[in-house]
């Protein structure tokens, strides 16, 4: 998709969605909405200077959902022409007519539907060819081998770069649409000593190619993350305090995210379950999303429903604000759609504490954790138990690598004891948290 091609292309697909809206008023449904993402772009992987892949994908389907009172239908189909579009339309409406009706089921209330779109700066084009997606991965190997020391081996690099479109609408008459652009580069490593073999990793993602780090700086951080994981051994059991890196504190705040989603409120299976307008975090905690934000990762200007986005605070001084409802799971709560189908968009987590260096004193002795492994939470009660791996830390200073381990609590008293955020945040997730100190966690190790 070129510049001067985008809009055309984008006109093509919201011609297709009127067409498919049309024939749903025909039909006499109660209401109609049609979505279409199209991608394409390039992937290529190396490991150990070897080409493994390149792919090229171009791809992308037309979804309709048609609701008769209450009752829901959807089809779908890859072929964008007239008569294509029309019998799937139809189809759809042969699956409506024989669901059960639920009294759940429609299109979020036409006053949320936005009335302009603005520009997010969420396109940026950088068509590459397999040779330079292929230059570009060997470099980021290359270098991250050429530090020597203990780095047995490359374990693959890959450089990604995409474009696409997707576009919303509905009986509404709301018809929306954006281009959007993803680029990446990563590398994967393996290290070796006489204790055995380590792995890590790094990679970096923008919407714009020239915002990515460089390949030789990105292989060289990865090869300093294996290097110092080499000679990693469990500890004993004990009960510290815990530091999550900025990497996996993104993790800690997605249970979060799940905890006050709607699907998991109206089925019961939330450990937050009426939490809202109580004090779920520290008094000096909030968290600010904002889904306008320029070139965001995970910015829209409408939700999966047509659903205008708009900022607010999820968490003020530790209490929360909002559940993250879709017209469906706010029915259900009977509460009105967050603008939250389809996910958060670029959460902004408070910090009061220094960066890593800063952290790491602040916590003194205890356990620093980089990875965590499995899948330990229980979404109901909130019990947390996962595998992890990270540093032993004493007097603020990084000791020795641990692994084997297990780190263990309850995610509702482990959000009430965080004892500071780092500024050290990582720009890569749509939730933007620096490391996270807990107060105290118990540690399965020997």
């Amino acid at each position: 998709m070129t510049q001067v091609s985008i809009e055309q292309q984008r006109q093509h697909l919201e011609e297709a969605v009127a067409v498919a809206l049309e024939e749903a008023g025909k039909l006499g449904v109660t209401a109609a909405e049609v979505a279409i993402s199209k991608q394409q772009g390039l992937s290529i992987s190396t490991r150990q200077g070897e080409v493994e892949t390149v792919e090229f994908n171009k791809d992308g389907a037309l979804g309709i959902s048609l609701y008769r009172d209450g009752s829901k239908g959807n089809a779908s189909t890859s072929d964008l022409s007239p008569q294509a579009i029309v019998d799937a339309v139809r189809a759809a409406d042969g699956i409506a007519r024989y669901t059960t009706a639920d009294e759940h089921n429609g299109l979020a209330d036409a006053s949320l539907m936005p009335t302009e779109l603005p520009d997010l700066d969420l396109y940026h084009p950088h068509p590459i060819t397999p040779e330079q997606g292929i230059e570009l991965a060997s470099r980021c190997e290359q270098a991250a081998l050429a530090e020597g020391g203990r780095i047995e081996q490359s374990d693959g690099a890959s450089c990604n770069s995409h474009e696409g479109i997707k576009v919303y609408g509905n009986s509404h008459g709301f018809i929306g649409s954006y281009a959007s652009s993803r680029h990446s580069l990563s590398c994967v490593l393996i290290g070796k000593d006489e204790h055995g073999m380590e792995r890590d990793y790094d990679y970096t993602v923008s919407r714009r190619f020239d915002a990515l780090d460089g390949p030789e700086a990105l292989g060289k951080r990865a090869a300093a993350k294996v290097e110092a994981r080499l000679g990693a051994h469990k500890i004993d059991t004990c009960e510290v305090p815990v530091l999550f890196s900025a990497e996996t504190a993104t993790g800690l705040i997605g249970h979060l995210v799940g905890a006050i989603s709607g699907a998991s409120l109206y089925r019961e299976s939330s450990f937050l379950l009426n939490s809202l307008g109580t004090q779920i975090l520290p008094d000096w905690f909030s968290i600010h999303e904002n889904p306008h934000l320029l070139r965001g990762l995970s910015s829209a200007a409408f939700d999966g429903e047509g659903v205008a986005t708009q900022a607010r605070d999820i968490v003020i001084d530790g209490v929360l604000q909002s559940y993250l409802l879709t017209a469906y799971s706010g029915r259900r709560l009977k509460m009105a759609t967050t603008g939250h189908a389809g996910g958060i968009y670029n959460w902004d987590i408070s910090s009061n504490g220094g960066d890593l260096a800063a952290m790491l004193k602040q916590m003194g002795t205890g356990l620093y954790v980089t990875e965590l492994m499995g899948h330990g939470v229980n979404s109901v009660t909130g019990d947390y138990s996962r595998g992890a791996a990270g540093f032993w830390v004493e007097n603020g200073i990084i000791q020795y690598p641990v692994h084997e381990i297990t780190i263990a609590g309850n995610l509702k008293q482990m959000y009430r004891e965080m004892v500071a955020v780092g500024s050290d945040r990582d720009p890569r997730s749509s939730i933007g948290t620096g490391s996270i100190l807990l107060s105290r966690m118990k540690v399965a190790g020997n």
